[in-house]
């Protein structure tokens, strides 16, 4: 047990003795089967200075170990967690929250004063359920807009994480990956996030986590009524296929009363008028980017007037609708249609359709149609003939004949084909031009420097003689 001389060791029997904390689901933490120490009248409350039973634990893997700040009895005065001093409800910080309900603080400051208080508070609270709030804060009214926007849904682990290394900024840590401490490098130290006080929290009063809050939801997107007075229409957007006229009005009377209600079930969307220009404003300020009916967000805007519509708005006017996108570049664009006449001409036939074209067209049509000739099989096109002398040969070997050219005819003495060395006979002196008969086909063959025509002795269907 750990007393300071500031304890009342008199009045010892207004210490607290709990069992269990009262915490956030962060402050908690993910792990189900977390373990906790207890030290009974381990420390001073922060706010109140009267000792109270604190607990610690660690809130998961790789996060730093938490335990309790303030007593039970000033975390149920203002419904807060008894570590992180936030809102159960709302996860907000103080200030936000009693701005929001428009709480008024009431509690003394002074030591005296503040013991008597929290002594009486603690008598009341003991006849109630332990798990109602006290105070004010179990007085005040429903939620407000402002709570709804900046209210947390799901948990944040990531406050959770340790602090970060000093000696790791001063370049000194050894530890390396062993560090039970962050190494990043600290945000700036002028920031006023950066300084933050524990009774500034609990009091509501110059707090700068509320602050940045605060400013954040004057920033938010606000639906400013339209200046022509004459519209009384709002615009309700992704109905669905389950929303009808029914469910819209059940919602939408308690705002005033309703002149009309016109469902689009095409386009999803509904307008719904009202008498005055008052229930409208109500309406809309109630309902923007708050309204959820059947498990679906809906859209809410201001109508148009009939003058702007230019003869009556639907929901793609609203902005609903489909919108223009812009071109994804690098995509090739849409095809042409097709010409007027082959619309209905899916197999290019020639029909009553296509007497109507020109002549010009359809002369490029036959043209297209005939296959070009063809050269015969029996000999080789012309162009493997180079316009040359030769001297005609024959293997006595294989029994094939070449034509040599005039310049290197014979001169090796080795057949191309069975490259056997002095079987070529000369049957020829005079140089010739090459003219193959026509049951014979020619082949040029390339061999080193003495390319030569040979005679296969085929016909034109490629069978021997």
């Amino acid at each position: 047990m750990a007393t300071s001389k500031s304890t009342s060791t008199y009045n010892r029997q207004n210490w607290e003795d709990a069992e269990f904390p009262i915490l956030c689901q962060t402050c908690l933490g993910d792990n189900p089967y977390i373990r906790m120490t207890k030290d009974r009248y381990g420390k001073e409350c922060k706010i109140c200075s009267r000792p109270f039973t604190v607990f610690r634990w660690c809130p998961g893997a790789r996060m730093r170990f938490k335990k309790t700040e303030v007593c039970q009895t000033c975390s149920r005065l203002k419904n807060v967690c008894q570590t992180c001093l936030l809102d159960l409800e709302y996860g907000l910080p103080i200030q936000v929250r009693d701005a929001a309900l428009r709480i008024k603080d009431d509690l003394p400051r002074s030591e005296v004063n503040k013991e008597y208080y929290i002594q009486n508070m603690d008598r009341e609270m003991g006849k109630v359920d332990t798990t109602s709030p006290g105070g004010a804060v179990g007085k005040s009214q429903a939620a407000s807009d402002l709570l709804m926007k900046l209210a947390r849904t799901s948990p944040y682990y990531k406050r959770n994480r340790p602090h970060i290394c000093s000696f790791w900024v001063k370049g000194e840590c050894k530890r390396g990956e062993e560090c039970p401490y962050r190494h990043e490098k600290p945000t700036d130290p002028d920031d006023p996030l950066a300084d933050q006080n524990i009774k500034d929290r609990y009091y509501g009063t110059n707090d700068p986590v509320a602050d940045k809050l605060m400013r954040r939801a004057d920033q938010m997107p606000k639906l400013e009524p339209p200046e022509d007075r004459s519209i009384t229409t709002l615009y309700i957007g992704n109905l669905g296929e389950k929303l009808g006229e029914k469910e819209l009005r059940d919602h939408f009377y308690q705002y005033g009363e309703i002149r009309a209600i016109t469902v689009v079930a095409r386009q999803q969307c509904a307008f719904v008028q009202f008498t005055t220009r008052g229930a409208a404003e109500v309406a809309a300020e109630r309902t923007f980017n708050k309204l959820i009916l059947g498990g679906r967000r809906l859209t809410i805007k201001w109508g148009r007037s009939q003058g702007r519509q230019g003869g009556g708005g639907d929901c793609a006017e609203m902005g609903d609708g489909e919108e223009m996108l812009e071109p994804v570049p690098g995509l090739p664009g849409t095809l042409p249609p097709p010409p007027a006449d082959m619309r209905n001409n899916f197999f290019n036939l020639a029909g009553p359709s296509a007497t109507a074209t020109s002549d010009h067209d359809a002369a490029m049509m036959q043209s297209m149609m005939i296959p070009p000739p063809m050269a015969p099989m029996g000999r080789p096109p012309p162009a493997i003939l180079p316009p040359a002398l030769y001297l005609a040969s024959r293997c006595e070997n294989c029994l094939r004949h070449f034509l040599f050219p005039e310049q290197n005819a014979g001169l090796q003495g080795i057949c191309p084909l069975c490259e056997m060395p002095e079987a070529l006979l000369e049957l020829s002196t005079k140089p010739v031009e090459p003219s193959p008969a026509p049951n014979c086909c020619m082949e040029l063959v390339d061999k080193g420097s003495s390319p030569a025509l040979i005679a296969l002795g085929r016909d034109s269907r490629g069978r021997a003689p």
